[in-house]
């Protein structure tokens, strides 16, 4: 089995582990999903801490791992139903006859259960067992009925077994699970590139994150945001046919495949490599950048050292970066983006025409659900009058989700335009 792997976008994946002997492959099947680019998670069953321990997991996963229900430290972060928001595949490896029982007759007596019934994303179980448990007719009708519910049932191998019995039951090797998630996902993403190629061949650069403006070599101003609209909406572009540059400022997010990237720190230096890819080409312009509004005029060549009980520091403006693109003569495409927290539409109606853009999308951030580090998002679009488009919501959702909904309208747009 061959593809490539820059087609991949990134994902989520849940690895579920349940108590039996195979359990040790599982710790191997992490790995092989992270050479893939996927972000793992793992959550074990008691009985699969009897095979191993939860620090190897983490170790490999390089996150927690989640083995309780009713872990309240668990629930402040991330509970069953963060963790079944955030999946994108819920990979069961191995799959024990009683988690196959608890899920086909829908008990919910421990984490995994419960997270089985509470998650949208797709469920993978790849069962591991004695022959004769296998063959069971409990089991079997068990697993039908898991086939009738739509989750995904990866046949187990045959061959000699931990109990010494010969026969199927054995769970497949880690690199062939990974390499079966991972087909799925590029099957997934080239179907939708070939129904909608909303910005086949369109050239987009996108501005995320912040910008660190220093007042002297160790400290600087900043602001909260965490680029990840920005780099969500830059892999949907990418999905969506474009050739993507990321402009990103100082953010720990890791690039989304197939997107260019281009890292600055400064509203001046951001603002020099968006005119930089104007001049080599660019259809498409999108501002999610959360560009610092002003600058300190003289940056102290050393650190400045505590004395007094006040600290005067002169600032200067930065230029608008969005703005300075728009008013070029040979402009592309401008959407941007205003992060308000009142009169949200008023204002970003106000931007949309000041700074003459085709397309904006405002939210507001002090809403504590979508706000800057949230990984759900809520927005307004409004367009320029000329494309006589009316306002778009789009409804609370992941910022992938709205990441796609923004590209249709912006290819929605481009009609008009043409």
């Amino acid at each position: 089995m061959s593809f490539d792997l820059s087609v991949i976008p990134h994902k989520n994946i849940i690895l579920a582990v349940t108590g039996g002997i195979a359990a040790y492959k599982s710790a191997i099947l992490v790995r092989r999903l992270k050479d893939f680019g996927f972000d793992v998670r793992v959550v074990m069953t008691h009985g699969a801490q009897a095979f191993i321990t939860p620090l190897t997991f983490q170790a490999l996963s390089g996150n927690p791992v989640h083995t309780e229900l009713l872990n309240p430290e668990a629930e402040a972060g991330m509970g069953h139903i963060e963790l079944a928001r955030w999946a994108d595949l819920v990979l069961v490896a191995p799959a024990s006859c009683d988690t196959i029982a608890k899920f086909a007759n829908g008990l919910a007596d421990d984490l995994l259960s419960t997270l089985y019934l509470a998650t949208k994303a797709p469920v993978w179980v790849a069962p591991a067992m004695n022959q004769q448990m296998w063959a069971a007719k409990a089991t079997q009708r068990n697993l039908q009925t898991l086939v009738e519910d739509g989750v995904h049932v990866i046949m187990p191998d045959a061959g000699e077994q931990a109990c010494g019995d010969v026969g199927l039951g054995r769970m497949p090797e880690p690199e062939d699970l990974a390499k079966q998630v991972a087909a799925y996902f590029h099957k997934a993403q080239r179907a939708i590139a070939e129904k909608f190629g909303l910005l086949a061949g369109k050239r987009v650069t996108i501005t995320a994150g912040p910008t660190r403006e220093a007042i002297d070599p160790v400290r600087y101003i900043s602001n909260h945001s965490t680029g990840k609209m920005g780099f969500s909406l830059a892999a949907a572009c990418y999905a969506a046919g474009a050739k993507v540059t990321l402009v990103a400022g100082p953010v720990s997010l890791d690039t989304p495949n197939g997107v260019d990237r281009i890292n600055v720190k400064s509203a001046m230096q951001m603002l020099d490599v968006s005119m930089n890819q104007l001049k080599e080409g660019c259809d498409i312009f999108i501002a999610t950048a959360a560009v610092a509004d002003y600058r300190v005029a003289e940056v102290a060549e050393h650190k400045i050292k505590k004395s007094g009980d006040e600290l005067a520091v002169s600032l200067v403006k930065n230029p608008d970066i969005v703005a300075t693109i728009a008013h070029q003569q040979q402009r592309p495409f401008m959407v941007g983006f205003a992060a308000e927290t009142q009169n949200v539409e008023e204002y970003a109606a106000g931007k949309l025409v000041a700074k003459k853009l085709d397309m904006i999308a405002c939210n507001d951030v002090s809403r504590p659900d979508i706000g800057f580090a949230s990984d759900e998002n809520a927005m307004t679009v409004f367009f320029a009058q000329s494309y006589h488009m009316e306002k778009r919501e789009l409804e609370k959702a992941s910022k992938q989700e709205i990441s796609q909904q923004l590209v249709e309208a912006i290819h929605d747009a481009l009609l008009q335009k043409s």
